[in-house]
């Protein structure tokens, strides 16, 4: 990875100037945002949105709580169902929700930007299975989830660390969240995600990040951002809806994220999906701003498209692409941050048909102008495993995504007439003073794809990609260092965990 290279080409008695500069903390886009629809045509879907709100409503299922507080804002209650004057969502969102905001990491320097022409570049996420070439597809444990944490914090092309990157099956359910969020704490200081599989989980996850940042400083910054999945079609479940609630009057981000496969939980039309999942999005938002105006949310969009022979989700499709397009427009037009994108694929290993799927589902995604992206790295066989090979790789390709976004400089040095000036008709630019001085920085330089002659590559072992990953994320593991963490901190996580893990007995649901 880029870190690995870096640390290599910076030794020795080099110029600053010769120097690889360290990648951001996050992507600030410099190239022009995309819309595949007219202004007029995202209208459409937006009146559309709010059509379903007022008219079809959302459920939201078995919390009494809820439905008193929308009630009491000026939504129409039937039973679970909730109805939405025209306009009403829009307008609370746009009245207090944050168009940016910063998540605050333990470092700061790797604190993020999510919003506006940022992009922050996430690991995959809720993986119960592992796969890696030498021992195969098996069920996630602590050390895996652990493992990837660690490989997420040694990229530089990976801004956050995630959350649920893989689920430790070898833990109890109702306390492996305990032992995933001080993995994030412990093992890494970038920014990371919380526990949203029930308030009280959630609950704890706030507490914990008191402990490392202190009670007054996360009631007036974010420190979490955490997944709130709608129940497509049209609904959120308590548990969402629990999880939900302790993180918006906590002041931290939400993301709340209809999870569409069109065809099955919304129509199999682009138009359709992206006005079903904004009137879904902009229910959940708008009752996290009447929790707590101003706490930080995120609009998400997880669409993909049905295989209309199997009924099995596909992934890396131009339908999927135009969904997310829009979907991004249509953030942009409300006024919140957009989280969608990914790695996504259907392949079983980190085969062609992983690569050709996710690099369509990574262009898409630039396209669309994400800004906070989910499931960059490791994501195999529809998100139900994490690779260890693919993560390496997927890193990789996050490093050009980021040449992809911050566009072509066209400064002095961008321009190049110097070079040309220099160089002059039928010579070379290869010795020129305007070629050394830019030779590192120049193209981006992959450590894991092949580029060298076909006798090099048979005597290197005539490795294809994977096996090159497989090398590396090894080898990445074994440097792996821990960053600093005051004792303090760390023996308060654990008297905290100790505490808690004890006042109640392990289950499994």
């Amino acid at each position: 990875m880029a870190r690995e290279r870096r640390r290599r080409r910076n030794s020795g008695n080099e110029s600053a100037e010769n120097v690889i500069p360290k990648p951001p903390a996050y992507i600030k886009r410099k190239i022009p945002h995309y819309s595949i629809l007219s202004d007029d045509e995202l209208g459409i879907i937006e009146h559309n949105a709010d059509t379903i709100l007022e008219e079809i409503g959302i459920v939201f299922s078995e919390d009494e709580e809820s439905l008193d507080i929308l009630a009491g804002a000026g939504a129409n209650i039937d039973g679970e169902r909730v109805r939405f004057p025209r306009g009403m969502c829009r307008k609370i969102i746009q009245e207090s929700a944050p168009k940016e905001f910063k998540q605050h990491a333990r470092n700061p320097e790797k604190s993020v930007i999510i919003g506006g022409n940022n992009m922050v570049l996430v690991p995959a996420y809720g993986s119960p299975f592992v796969h890696s070439l030498d021992k195969g597809r098996r069920y996630a444990s602590l050390e895996d989830f652990q493992n990837f944490i660690k490989l997420a914090y040694m990229s530089d092309n990976l801004h956050h660390s995630g959350g649920t990157i893989c689920e430790p099956c070898d833990l109890p359910v109702n306390k492996r969240h305990f032992d995933m969020i001080y993995s994030h704490i412990k093992y890494s200081d970038k920014p990371f995600m919380g526990s949203v599989t029930a308030s009280e989980r959630a609950q704890d996850t706030v507490n914990m990040a008191k402990i490392v940042f202190g009670d007054e400083f996360v009631d007036s910054n974010c420190v979490l951002i955490s997944l709130i999945n709608a129940s497509s079609p049209m609904s959120f479940d308590a548990t969402m809806l629990g999880s939900l609630k302790v993180y918006a009057r906590n002041n931290q981000a939400t993301i709340v994220t209809p999870f569409i496969v069109a065809g099955a939980m919304a129509p199999v039309t682009a138009a359709g999906v992206a006005a079903q999942s904004l009137a879904e999005g902009m229910a959940g938002m708008a009752f996290a701003q009447i929790l707590r105006p101003g706490a930080p949310v995120v609009y998400g969009n997880f669409v993909t498209a049905m295989s209309m022979k199997s009924g099995a989700p596909t992934f890396g499709t131009p339908e999927a692409g135009h969904m997310m397009n829009i979907s991004g427009a249509l953030s942009r037009r409300l006024g919140v941050p957009f989280r969608s994108g990914g790695g996504f694929n259907g392949a079983k290993l980190p085969d062609a048909q992983a690569g050709y799927e996710s690099a369509n589902t990574m262009q898409a995604t630039i396209n669309a102008s994400v800004n906070f992206n989910l499931h960059t790295a490791g994501w195999l066989e529809g998100g139900l495993a994490m690779s260890y090979e693919k993560f390496i790789i997927d890193s990789d390709q996050a490093g050009m995504m980021r040449i992809s976004a911050e566009g072509v400089e066209m400064n002095e040095n961008g321009q190049a007439m110097d070079a040309i000036r220099e160089v002059g008709p039928q010579s070379h630019f290869l010795g020129c003073s305007h070629t050394e001085k830019n030779f590192k920085t120049a193209f981006y330089m992959s450590d894991v794809l092949d580029d060298n002659s076909f006798e090099q590559w048979v005597e290197d072992g005539s490795r294809d990609t994977a096996t090159i990953a497989s090398e590396k994320y090894k080898k990445l593991l074994d440097e792996y260092e821990l960053p600093a963490l005051d004792p303090k901190i760390d023996n308060a996580l654990l008297d905290y965990i100790k505490t808690r893990k004890d006042s109640f007995e392990d289950s499994n649901i």
